[in-house]
């Protein structure tokens, strides 16, 4: 229904080449380069910064993005809609979450929400916290899964409070025998992912007056847990991320306690989707069947 050059626009900043872009829209590269140029001969500006290991968006370009993504979005709101009017209950969903999110609680929500609407197709992107809310913002990612707080004017749903542990080698023991002081914290040096240091995890390092010259960083929450049983350092993980990882080592509470929100984040323009809609109760259903009166009330 609506102008091609737009999905074409869409696929190429997706897919960051036109020749991808065009695997992915089942055309030929010249078709893509053809609809880009006319695409901007129509607005009187370029978009594309094109270079020989790929394309870049101009500022016009960025600029506009968040308006055709909200466009395309319309119209699959309208297909939709028609299609549910017509009891085909068909559509796509786009889930963004990071990656707890993505290895605890996405399996046995798409699982369920496949068995009610098995029609309706389930993308999933994993990404980091910022990353997944600038994807829900410019309408690339329907339901987005991050932490509080979220700055943009964005649809947020609280979902729980995430506590946050001390992880240290098995044959560590505080103090008190119980939680971690300022003493037992003292002069160790810790490892996490970069992302979490800007976050609720700074909060924590930050209190007990680790200095960044005491932290070291690794790729992701199951080496942080490796590293440790070696011996390499000490962790903070939230108890998300704990539910499925392994590891010999201890899991102590702080002496004060620390903890993140995990929001559920949506576009004001693709919430109103049939499909959103549905996987928000699935979800929704879910986290109250597994945490009860845990699962915080409300948007905001």
């Amino acid at each position: 229904m609506s102008n091609f050059s737009y999905e074409v626009f869409a696929a190429v900043v997706e897919q960051g080449t036109f020749m991808q872009a065009a695997l992915a829209l089942n055309v030929t590269p010249s078709a893509v380069s053809h609809s880009v140029s006319q695409l901007e001969g129509d607005l009187g500006f370029p978009l594309f910064i094109r270079n020989r290991t790929g394309i870049q968006l101009t500022e016009d370009g960025r600029a506009i993005l968040p308006t055709i993504q909200s466009i395309l979005n319309l119209e699959d709101q309208l297909i939709q809609v028609a299609d549910n009017i017509n009891g085909l209950n068909t559509g796509r969903i786009r889930i963004g979450a990071f990656s707890s999110v993505s290895t605890n609680w996405l399996p046995p929500i798409i699982r369920r929400f496949k068995k009610r609407y098995p029609k309706v197709d389930v993308d999933v992107v994993q990404g980091g916290f910022n990353e997944i809310v600038e994807q829900v913002r410019v309408g690339s990612i329907d339901i987005g899964f991050s932490l509080a707080p979220v700055s943009d004017q964005l649809i947020v749903r609280p979902l729980l409070q995430d506590p946050i542990y001390c992880i240290t080698p098995r044959d560590f023991q505080p103090k008190n025998g119980t939680f971690m002081t300022d003493a037992d914290m003292s002069k160790q040096r810790f490892i996490l992912q970069q992302s979490d240091y800007d976050r609720d995890t700074k909060a924590a390092l930050d209190r007990y007056k680790v200095s960044s010259n005491s932290l070291r960083y690794s790729i992701d929450d199951q080496s942080i847990l490796s590293m440790v049983e070696a011996g390499l350092g000490w962790g903070i993980l939230p108890k998300l991320a704990l539910q499925k990882l392994m590891g010999d080592v201890n899991v102590f509470p702080f002496s004060e306690p620390f903890d993140r929100t995990l929001v559920m984040v949506m576009n004001p323009t693709t919430k109103k989707s049939p499909s959103v809609a549905k996987m928000q109760t699935v979800i929704l259903d879910y986290l109250e069947g597994e945490y009860g009166e845990l699962l915080l009330q409300g948007e905001k």
